[in-house]
């Protein structure tokens, strides 16, 4: 069940073209889709805002193009994250406008223009060049959401003024999402320069001690900066829905 769906019933009802056991029929026939395999919430986005999303990691690719295939058939956004091609390509013969982000590992498709719902503007920034991933995951997360997003790729603190010399794009924003691995620093700099919420999302990119992402996850939980959010390691999709929700509010 989407908003719009819901607003159709509504005005129908209002015009007496349909009846109140329809509408509730709608709503019961509506709430989820069981499966073999999986269970499809669609009124999700009338809790949140947001259809589910496909977290296509551990699913075949047949079990994710019978999923994408059931949310678009509900007039919803589809976006599946974590997704391969073998994922793209089974549910491309199920969802023709399905589209494949390789960087992002996303695969959306969007019954139609997705509207500017965000006040604001989305900045999602890299410390660097191999963060990117994580950060397209987010930008194709917050695109999808209705948001305007921006970007800064590659300017962590092995050269401090990178950043620096963007202060008056990073004030413009309304939320942040700093993407970093190492030792994740640039969260807690991007902190201190700016009054927006900063949302950190530490990555598993560095040597043997970073841990696999641990080391920049620590680094940015102890961040001196005000502010600043962390989310799971890699968890670019999670960081883009804390901000979507941030930017809806602002």
């Amino acid at each position: 069940m989407t908003r719009a769906r819901l607003l159709r019933l509504l005005q129908q009802y209002k015009t007496g073209k349909t009846s109140a056991s329809e509408i509730l029929e709608s709503f019961a026939s509506g709430i989820a889709e069981t499966t073999p395999f999986a269970t499809v919430d669609h009124h999700r986005e009338l809790r949140q805002g947001f259809p589910e999303v496909i977290f296509c990691q551990g699913k075949t690719p047949r079990q994710v193009a019978e999923i994408a295939r059931r949310i678009v058939a509900h007039g919803s956004t589809l976006l599946a994250t974590r997704a391969q091609r073998d994922h793209y390509r089974a549910t491309r013969k199920a969802v023709r406008a399905a589209r494949y982000d390789p960087v992002a590992r996303t695969i959306t498709a969007t019954p139609t223009r997705v509207p500017i719902t965000g006040r604001g503007t989305i900045l999602v920034v890299t410390a660097g060049t191999s963060d990117i991933p994580v950060a397209r995951e987010a930008i194709v997360t917050a695109t999808v959401m209705g948001n305007r997003v921006e970007h800064l790729f590659d300017v962590g603190v092995a050269g401090i003024h990178r950043i620096l010399s963007q202060s008056a794009k990073l004030r413009k924003a309304t939320v942040i999402i700093v993407v970093a691995g190492m030792e994740g620093a640039l969260a807690s700099v991007v902190g201190g320069l700016v009054n927006v919420p900063v949302i950190a999302v530490p990555t598993s990119v560095g040597y043997g001690a970073s841990f696999g992402g641990v080391s920049a996850l620590l680094g940015m939980l102890n961040s001196c900066a005000a502010g600043v959010t962390v989310v799971n390691i890699d968890n670019g999709f999670g960081a883009a829905v804390a901000a979507s929700v941030i930017n809806r509010k602002n």
